[in-house]
């Protein structure tokens, strides 16, 4: 069974997607720690990072550091945390966090919530900025 990734990047969930490229997809995140928290993931499933091949981590991580250059030009923050978690759903996936203190990553706190049209800004903005 296709995991919710899957069915976000064959387009039957829908999402604010703010890259993608021939094997990777990023869209924001619904329950967000930050606005503009971004996943990225690889189309193709997987359910740990590190079963990755070498070639395509690599490629992965150059797709996730441009996501996050464009991610920082367009939220104001000091830095863009990225985690890797994975434990949530079983597909290989990197979220990207604006930060402005290390307490804007804590997985625990409380999660965020924009409206449709703000996400929708958001997405957009980042996307001009790939």
């Amino acid at each position: 069974m296709a995991t919710i990734f899957t069915r976000i990047v064959q387009g039957e969930i829908p999402c604010y997607k703010v890259a993608e490229s021939e094997k990777f997809f990023a869209f924001l995140d619904i329950n967000p720690l930050a606005k503009g928290h971004t996943l990225v993931i690889p189309k193709a499933e997987g359910d740990y990072i590190f079963d990755i091949e070498n070639a395509d981590y690599a490629e992965y991580m150059l797709f996730v550091k441009k996501v996050a250059l464009a991610l920082k030009k367009a939220v104001p923050c000091k830095r863009v945390g990225v985690a890797v978690l994975g434990m949530e759903v079983p597909h290989t996936h990197v979220h990207l966090v604006p930060m402005n203190s290390e307490g804007d990553m804590s997985f625990t706190k409380e999660k965020l919530r924009f409206s449709p049209e703000e996400m929708a800004e958001v997405a957009a903005t980042i996307a001009a900025n790939m």
